[in-house]
């Protein structure tokens, strides 16, 4: 499964990428994020969440990339996915606009099938991209 969002904001692409190097923006990703570990250039976060009577913890890894952007991925516990990754690329429109690209690819479990998944993943997408537009803009 492939999900991608874009926005532009009016930010200059070099302020976007020190952006990134924050903590806090990617805390504000997803509701009650916070930083686990900062290891190599690689920062985990903790996601805890509540879904159909169970309780868990979502646990991504997020790693700088050179041009400003960034690559994750989701430490899979087997329970849904096999594999989740993603990237948020910076492109840059004008000296003052950025365009901003999220994407993710997975493949679920055989016995997930994806459609009962896409849903969810649709409304992650959106709501990471409007936390992430909101938290540039404001800067």
């Amino acid at each position: 499964m492939k999900l991608e969002k874009e926005f532009v904001v009016a930010c200059p692409r070099s302020e976007v990428a020190a952006r990134f190097e924050d903590d806090k923006t990617l805390e504000k990703l997803m509701p009650d994020t916070s930083i686990e570990h900062r290891t190599d250039g690689v920062r985990e976060t903790r996601t805890p969440f509540s879904a159909l009577g169970r309780s868990g913890e979502l646990r991504f890894l997020f790693q700088n990339l050179p041009d400003g952007g960034l690559r994750f991925e989701k430490v899979c516990d087997g329970n849904v996915w096999r594999s989740l990754d993603g990237a948020i690329r910076l492109d840059e429109v004008d000296a003052r606009m950025t365009r901003v690209r999220i994407s993710l690819d997975g493949q679920t479990r055989a016995f997930v099938p994806e459609l009962t998944i896409r849903v969810p993943m649709r409304q992650q997408i959106e709501q990471m991209a409007l936390a992430l537009r909101d938290e540039l803009e404001q800067g």
